[in-house]
């Protein structure tokens, strides 16, 4: 086969499979037949080997003495494909002086990932109601996600891209230091604590991490889904309030 057809396969091969990827496609079926085929092909010569760019993965330093250290490393971070598509990167924020909650959520949404800052889109909106309904304003708690890259057209970050970004939010809670976490959805529990029973199972029942309490409970973008479940939800908030020593304010007639 010339090399210049060989080329062409291997890039247009290339393309496809990033486009797979960016659909979240995670496995792919091939063909023996196909195998066996490109097998046979001879082999090109390394001077014209087909080049494809690598990304230069960045060691995660093991004591970060800062948010803001932590931020700055994100913001270069390339340990997973997830910065190929990314705006801008959502570390999180809030207090970090051992606040009394701390949410964590999945990913970055499309708004998230245009403004770099976590939950300020629908869902954002519902959370930031959620946190007044518990007494509390937005900057006296803090919010992070699992992953802080947004995921193409919004999907679950995969296993290896979590395992990527997680020790950014092992540290981050290391230096906030909250007195209880509130884990959203089935991602932010299996990254935390590594359980794959659903979220629905879980929710309501105290967990730990690191010995930290946490409160598994629905994610706010599946509140607007079904927004049956809002009672559900608030009734996991009150017993983090009550955890705290917390009553909810009243609310406005």
């Amino acid at each position: 086969m010339p090399e210049t057809t060989f080329h062409s396969l291997v890039e247009n091969l290339e393309n496809y499979l990033e486009y797979q990827r960016d659909e979240g496609v995670q496995r792919m079926e091939v063909d023996r037949a196909v195998l066996a085929e490109l097998a046979r092909m001879p082999d090109v010569a390394p001077a014209a080997a087909v080049e494809v760019p690598v990304a230069v993965a960045i060691p995660i330093p093991e004591h970060f003495q800062s948010l803001e250290e932590i931020a700055a490393h994100v913001s270069t971070c390339r340990n997973c494909p997830l910065y190929e598509g990314r705006v801008n990167t959502v570390p999180g924020e809030g207090n970090a002086d051992s606040p009394d909650i701390m949410f964590v959520g999945e990913g970055p949404g499309a708004d998230e990932d245009a403004q770099g800052r976590p939950f300020v889109g629908a869902a954002g909106q519902l959370l930031t109601k959620m946190i007044d309904a518990m007494g509390y304003r937005r900057e006296e708690v803090f919010i992070a996600n699992i992953v802080k890259c947004r995921p193409p057209n919004n999907r679950a970050p995969l296993p290896e891209e979590m395992e990527a970004c997680l020790p950014y939010l092992r540290q981050q809670i290391g230096l906030i230091r909250p007195r209880t976490i509130i884990g959203m959805g089935a991602t932010a529990i299996k990254g935390l604590l590594g359980k794959t029973a659903g979220i629905t199972r879980l929710r309501g029942t105290w967990r730990e991490y690191e010995g930290i309490r946490l409160m598994p409970t629905f994610h706010p973008s599946y509140l607007l889904r079904d927004p049956s479940k809002k009672k559900q939800v608030w009734q996991d908030l009150q017993l983090v309030l009550k955890e705290l020593g917390k009553e909810p304010p009243p609310r406005e007639k």
